[in-house]
């Protein structure tokens, strides 16, 4: 009876292990046969040149060439109400083609989605200093948040450790780890304004400022200009203002006070 008992929790312990595993069988095999069809494309080469240029005759490859690099860290909270709806979000076939390379759980757990090297579909129409395909630069990292929460302390926690790990495996400057709403304020606002950019600032992930309770700003002071050497895109100019209020003072409403000014000015000297 005993032996019976233990063989059903064992035949049932596999059970649940195969589905665990096979739960994401059909878009993982979607993944391989897409990066065998991109490595499959660089074998091409010179047979079809992706720039459609002519050459000579006589192809001279290179012998000296690695992967490109990420120079950016762009941070976003998922605007969904579970893990699951985004993993199942990124895992969906449906047109939108939505992704991101690392998915931040509440409890911690993180889920690596895409290999660093390849490009994933999480900036959009975005633009930061005189980059504007920060697509190709740049590793996505969703935190799962519906945007009107706080971020948990094992997920603060296991982001800390990640960006450790990206900062060092490919020199991202400092000044690289940015939001979804710094590249593009005039219609993204994640990750939310209780995100803790004070504390990643102070781990060497992002700028931070320094007292500016007693500065004087220098005559004629520009606060667009400012704004445009931190790397924010200027076009619209209320939506810059909102996009750094947010980012540095937790702040989403419109305008800049006297002492914001001085905020910025501090700041702004961090990045020539």
């Amino acid at each position: 009876m005993r032996s019976a008992f233990l063989f059903t929790i064992i035949i049932f312990t596999i059970f649940i292990c195969s589905c665990t595993q096979s739960k994401y069988a059909l878009t993982n095999k979607v993944y391989r046969q897409k990066a065998k069809q991109y490595a499959a494309l660089l074998n091409e080469y010179p047979l079809k040149d992706s720039a459609g240029l002519s050459y000579g005759a006589e192809w001279a490859g290179t012998t000296n060439f690695t992967m490109r690099r990420p120079n950016y860290v762009i941070i976003h909270h998922t605007a969904q109400n579970s893990c699951e709806q985004t993993l199942k979000t990124f895992t969906t076939r449906d047109g939108r083609e939505v992704s991101a390379h690392y998915v931040i759980c509440k409890d911690g757990t993180v889920h690596h989605m895409l290999n660093d090297l390849l490009r994933a579909h999480h900036a959009g129409v975005s633009k930061w200093g005189n980059t504007t395909d920060l697509n190709s630069s740049s590793i996505g990292i969703e935190l799962d948040n519906n945007g009107f929460e706080t971020f948990s302390e094992a997920q603060v926690n296991s982001l800390l450790v990640l960006l450790e790990r990206l900062k060092k495996a490919y020199s991202i400057p400092a000044a690289n780890f940015i939001g979804h709403g710094d590249i593009a304020p005039t219609r993204k606002n994640d990750p939310n304004w209780r995100f803790p950019w004070k504390l990643l600032a102070e781990k060497g992930f992002g700028y931070w400022y320094d007292d500016a309770s007693n500065v004087t700003l220098p005559a004629g002071f520009d606060h667009l200009l400012a704004l445009r050497i931190i790397g924010f895109d200027i076009k619209d100019t209320n939506a810059a203002i909102i996009g750094f209020k947010r980012h540095w003072l937790q702040d989403t409403t419109k305008g800049l006070s006297t002492s914001q000014l001085k905020v910025l000015y501090k700041l702004s000297t961090k990045y020539h």
